[in-house]
């Protein structure tokens, strides 16, 4: 086989995106490279920012053939600034994925017939040219689908506990919390002795992370939730927060409810409020409206966005290789992520496909197989 495929999304200046499988020459690995073949790459939700990018998925409209479809959608006029920097290219999408060693240039041949994983772009592809450095050889039981989702969401997950302990607290808040990242968090909490407190959005969710054994978990939409969230705050002592919902007034909740718990237990009164800083870290879009701070949070806080390339580009190569030692140790224990549904290249660009697995709903993650 000479040639392969690659799933593309480009915004066009006339405000459409077009999605498609385009043909492409199968590279020959140089000195230290590796090609992988590529057999199975989570739909994370910072890939659809790539894949989908703005584009308003109601006027999605199918095309070519059944084994090189291709979907367009109208990005409306107001958002397409914001697409200024990727405007007429071509772009392969998936940041993570895991598949078989098929060739190597001098130096990686070692690699050949192993199965491994791989974090850097481009994945949604039946083959992949990767430094051999970059590359995590799984356990020898593991298949692509195990070790497809380790960088992602494991590495996030345990990036929360670093980054708490960095800046000086000792307990966290993570809000949909019942995700795959949520429950590998309540593993690690577990194991690394780290108060947790789990904030989600429906009974279900509630049962699922006690059924991990999971103190705190607080569901949201109940009347109860902010003086159960104080209270969760006043046993646990958090401080810091990291939330997937971004928009709404879930994290000016929990900074207020933060504000609430520390003043409860202050020595002294203060006009100003509690002098101990609050943060919360927004890494997620489940809610796309602005972000609700309330005037009661006190004056020591903070809000920020979080992302894990930034983190690890601050946390440098010993914290790195830590990180994906312990990955590589626990991938079918903390780490193992469960997934809806397996899909091929082609199915991916199905309207209705592509609708489900932009939902973004907890607990529903999708797999493509390129190989299938």
């Amino acid at each position: 086989m000479t040639t392969g495929l690659e799933l593309r999304s480009k915004i066009t200046s006339g405000g459409k995106l077009e999605l498609s499988l385009e043909e492409v020459a199968i590279p020959q690995p140089a000195a230290g490279q590796v090609l992988v073949r590529v057999e199975a790459s989570p739909i994370n939700p910072s890939d659809l920012g790539l894949l989908t990018g703005a584009a308003d998925l109601s006027t999605l409209a199918p095309g070519g053939t059944a084994d090189r479809p291709t979907l367009t959608a109208d990005v409306p006029a107001d958002r397409l600034p914001m697409m200024a920097a990727r405007l007429d290219q071509s772009m392969v999408v998936g940041n993570e994925g895991a598949g078989t060693v098929i060739a190597a240039g001098e130096g990686a041949e070692a690699l050949v017939g192993k199965k491994v994983a791989l974090l850097g772009g481009s994945m949604y592809a039946t083959h992949r040219i990767a430094p051999a450095g970059a590359v995590l050889p799984l356990p020898d039981d593991a298949t692509a689908a195990d070790g497809a989702s380790c960088f992602v969401n494991p590495l996030t997950a345990l990036s929360f506990p670093e980054t708490m302990r960095a800046e000086g607290h000792k307990a966290i808040v993570h809000t949909a919390a019942a995700s795959n990242l949520g429950q590998m968090l309540v593993k690690i909490c577990q194991a690394d002795g780290v108060p947790l407190v789990n904030i989600v959005r429906n009974q279900e969710q509630v049962k699922i992370l006690k059924a991990l054994g999971a103190e705190h978990v607080l569901d949201c939409t109940t009347p109860s939730f902010k003086a159960d969230l104080v209270e969760a705050l006043v046993a646990t002592g958090a401080t810091i927060g990291f939330d997937a919902v971004g928009g709404g007034p879930l994290a000016g909740d929990i900074l207020a409810c933060m504000e609430v718990a520390l003043n409860r237990t202050a020595d002294a009164y203060s006009r100003y409020g509690s002098a101990t800083h609050k943060q919360v870290y927004i890494y997620g879009a489940l809610d796309l409206r602005p972000t609700e701070i309330p005037r009661n949070v006190g004056m020591a806080w903070g809000t920020g966005g979080y992302l894990l390339t930034y983190f690890l580009q601050k946390a440098g190569p010993e914290v790195m290789g830590r990180l994906r030692a312990r990955v590589a140790a626990e991938l079918k224990t903390t780490f193992a992520s469960h997934y809806t549904a397996e899909i091929s290249l082609a199915e991916a660009l199905n309207p209705d496909t592509l609708k489900a697995y932009s939902r973004r709903a907890t607990g529903e993650k999708y797999l493509i197989n390129p190989a299938k």
